[in-house]
């Protein structure tokens, strides 16, 4: 039989051995690629104006507080004013919505069951469930046209912390951790303080680090008065033998310069022991400084009245708030409440007594809101501190039921609103219809917000990625994504 014929001029052999030698070259050039060495215009542009590795442009913000509203606010009761409801309470009208109760094509409007009135130099229009934001409106740009993708909670919430429909990417803190790193060692990066009524839905898949090393995901508070700030925590659940080895093992890594930042999935032969013992740095030096970080015992008296600790009402969002001031002076770069947890009416989910719901939720949070802005301003914080307000969407201007105020879910259009970090004020972008059931004047999809997010603490949302499962992924999704400009 005669030989096959060799199209390349080589034997196999031969050709395998070439392959095979190009191999090392491969491995080589990823590894320095991924020390720098090549760098890149743009990198060394940023190198010589002297920013952070993981920063694009100078940062306006250093942190963020995200107060999450879970369960969905009214927009159209809250800061979207709609006179042209006024008046027309019962009446039906054809409006398409979209919600839990599915596709509709007319409803029975509910009518806002608060009176608005103008707040600031601006003017800004706001509902009476919200007086004490008011007089903030002068540092706030609302946003009326924000859409998601889902009017289901565990997906829209998934969409607001991971820009994700499908759990398993990282939140918003996760990226923000890992494009800047951490301004304090002692503390974790991304710090959730969750509602003592229960946590959101989907649970801890909305502060996970998903595909990013664990190191990054948020890490849970409680700031109950005498509370242990994270379980498991205080010293005298190790024993001494224990605590020795910990630290015999940071000394350890010190001493022989293991090398390594420490993040799971790092090069090396000691890139898992380089992880362990940074967890366990971290545990040892939060001994004492998460403690110290909850302890509001160092407050003054007034400012606990600002906040509303005092009142049993606001005692609890009121601490929450006043420790996330604490937390982003303590260099934590993404501190994350929720509002509202569980089920039913422990949440904004009006679905039957619209009053009832809102004046519960709102009359919590209002007063520690503003206060927290006008702390963070007072303090000169509010200029490097990225305040985010909203749910994971809006309700219908519509009933679900035939009888009562509930409103179902809406995704099509709903009102966020943010402060602080470069932010202007007395602004307000975007709009529904007049009815408040879909955005009109430019829609804003939930990337925008992170988006906006990323550009303010100096991160190009578009240039920020994680290279995982053969794809550079990034918060804001495949396609290129620009920050809200009028209010930057």
């Amino acid at each position: 039989m005669p030989a096959a014929p060799n199209y390349c001029g080589r034997t196999r052999r031969e050709f395998l051995h070439q392959l095979g030698g190009g191999f090392g070259s491969v491995a080589l050039t990823g590894l320095l690629s991924g020390d720098g060495f090549f760098g890149s215009p743009a990198r060394a542009s940023e190198a010589a104006a002297g920013l952070a590795p993981g920063l694009n442009h100078a940062p306006k913000a250093k942190s963020v507080i995200f107060l999450f509203m879970y369960g969905g606010p009214s927009h159209m009761d809250t800061f979207d004013h709609k006179p042209a409801m006024e008046g027309r309470d019962g009446q039906t009208v054809e409006v398409k919505t979209f919600g839990r109760g599915g596709k509709k094509n007319e409803g029975r409007i509910v009518e806002p069951r608060w009176k608005f009135k103008p707040y600031g130099e601006c003017g800004k229009m706001v509902s009476d469930l919200f007086p004490h934001v008011g007089e903030c409106v002068d540092d706030i740009a609302f946003l009326h046209s924000m859409t998601a993708e889902s009017p289901i909670h565990g997906s829209a919430m998934l969409m607001m912390n991971s820009g994700q429909l499908l759990s398993g990417s990282p939140a918003m803190g996760s990226w923000v951790n890992y494009g800047l790193g951490t301004e304090n060692e002692n503390l974790p990066g991304f710090v959730v303080m969750l509602d003592p009524s229960g946590g959101p839905i989907s649970g801890a898949k909305n502060w996970s680090s998903g595909y990013m090393p664990s190191k990054l995901q948020g890490t849970t508070f409680r700031t109950a008065a005498g509370a242990q700030p994270i379980y498991n925590l205080k010293s005298d659940r190790l024993s001494p033998e224990v605590q020795r080895v910990v630290i015999d093992a940071i000394n350890d890594r010190n001493r022989d310069h293991l090398g390594g930042d420490g993040l799971a999935g790092g090069r090396g032969p000691n890139s898992d022991l380089n992880a362990r013992i940074a967890s366990y740095e971290l545990a040892y030096n939060m001994q004492t400084a998460a403690p110290e970080a909850v302890d509001l015992s160092q407050e003054t008296e007034e400012t606990h009245r600002l906040y509303g600790t005092d009142d049993k009402r606001t005692e609890d969002f009121g601490r929450r708030c006043l420790v996330a001031r604490r937390l982003v002076e303590r260099g934590v770069r993404f501190v994350q409440l929720y509002a509202g947890g569980h089920h039913n009416d422990n949440n904004w989910d009006a679905h039957g007594d619209l009053e009832d719901n809102h004046n519960k939720h709102a009359g919590r949070t209002d007063k520690p809101v503003a206060a927290l802005l006008k702390d963070l301003k007072r303090r000169g914080l509010l200029d490097e501190t990225l305040v985010v307000w909203g749910g994971e969407f809006g309700r219908q201007p519509t009933a679900e039921y035939a009888k009562g105020s509930g409103r179902d879910h809406n995704s099509y259009g709903f009102t966020m609103w943010m402060a602080g970090g470069g932010i202007k004020g007395g602004v307000s972008v975007g709009s529904t219809d007049e009815l408040g059931s879909r955005a009109v004047e430019q829609p804003m999809h939930v990337k925008r917000l992170h988006a906006t997010v990323l550009h303010q603490l100096g991160l190009d949302p578009n240039r920020l990625t994680y290279f995982h499962a053969g794809l550079d992924r990034k918060l804001t999704g495949v396609g290129e994504t620009e920050p809200i400009a009028e209010i930057v």
